[in-house]
């Protein structure tokens, strides 16, 4: 797992994220990993998988009729 060093925060801030932190029952340290997750994968953030799924739905899906080639694949030459 990566570790982050932020240098020259300021004493103001420090104290705001541990205020922060005893509110919310968490470390310091919890509390700014939880921030930085929030920042960057927000909850309301879109998933195609799931938008694609909840499209097929409101359509009721799409019959296709595609069947699968049965030959089998031919190796890969590397030359």
């Amino acid at each position: 797992m990566a570790v982050v060093t932020v240098r020259n925060l300021p004493e103001e801030t420090h104290r705001a994220l541990k205020l922060r932190a005893a509110r919310h029952g968490r470390s310091a340290e919890a509390e700014i990993r939880h921030i930085l997750e929030e920042a960057v994968r927000p909850k309301t953030r879109l998933k195609i998988g799931s938008e694609l799924a909840a499209f097929g739905q409101r359509f009721e899906g799409v019959d296709l009729d595609i069947a699968r080639d049965q030959a089998p694949t031919e190796p890969a030459v590397f030359e």
